[in-house]
């Protein structure tokens, strides 16, 4: 009897906090699943980059199944505070080795909060000018007039000087045309800036310039800087 009753007291004792343990889980996934979508809903809102949306909603949905694992686990008895001591450990570790990627994380989620530029601009970042392809968690990417692709590390990207030519929803085009010392310098300007003024995919506003920009050895070079649209340039 004493061994039946023994048994009775563990399988109370020790199955009650089991099937507690079990339920943690199962209500810390219901909970993940719940604030993760909360979370996406909210910044979806807000016109979050979908690439951090994702991030930050995964963020969120892993830390509260972490946080359930650990409560269902002290709940079975197991010694958590050691265990949290390692992982602690192991992400100091882990943090050091990736001191260079995690700087790229952390500056690819400032790009996107802060938004110093998107997707489709023209920027010019570390002496490489393109448009901008994709802004990733780690890098951006640029393809430049020539059809090629740089991949800047976003950590660059924020310690260096970024020009967006593409903030104010035009971007200039500047040309150079060159005409001999003997040729008609009016007459040329006239023809250049009848050329710019037909072409329906320049701007009114503002005013395409048409000037000379400089006396070179063997001609005269005229500067001829038309606004357009983005999609246009």
């Amino acid at each position: 009897m004493d061994i039946i009753e023994q048994a009775q007291t563990l399988i109370l004792t020790y199955g009650l906090n089991i099937l507690g343990a079990i339920v943690i889980v199962f209500l810390g996934y219901w909970i993940a699943g719940i604030a993760s979508s909360w979370t996406r809903k909210v910044l979806s809102k807000t016109n979050t980059n979908e690439a951090l949306l994702r991030f930050l909603s995964s963020l969120v949905y892993y830390a509260t199944l972490a946080f359930a694992t650990v409560a269902a686990l002290e709940r079975v008895g197991v010694q958590t505070a050691s265990f949290i001591a390692v992982l602690g450990a192991a992400g100091l570790a882990i943090g050091l080795a990736l001191q260079g990627a995690l700087s790229n994380f952390a500056s690819g989620v400032i790009i996107l909060l802060f938004k110093p530029f998107e997707i489709g601009h023209y920027v010019e970042i570390s002496d490489a000018f393109g448009k901008v392809t994709d802004i990733k968690i780690f890098n951006t990417v640029l393809l430049t007039r020539d059809k090629r692709t740089v991949i800047i590390p976003n950590g660059q990207v924020i310690n260096d000087k970024i020009v967006n030519y593409s903030k104010q929803g035009y971007i200039r085009v500047d040309m150079v045309f060159g005409i001999g010392y003997g040729d008609d310098l009016l007459k040329a300007k006239r023809i250049l800036e009848e050329l710019v003024t037909a072409d329906e995919r320049v701007l009114a506003q503002p005013a395409p310039r048409v000037a000379v920009l400089e006396l070179a050895d063997s001609s005269v070079n005229f500067a001829v800087r038309p606004h357009v649209k983005i999609e246009d340039y």
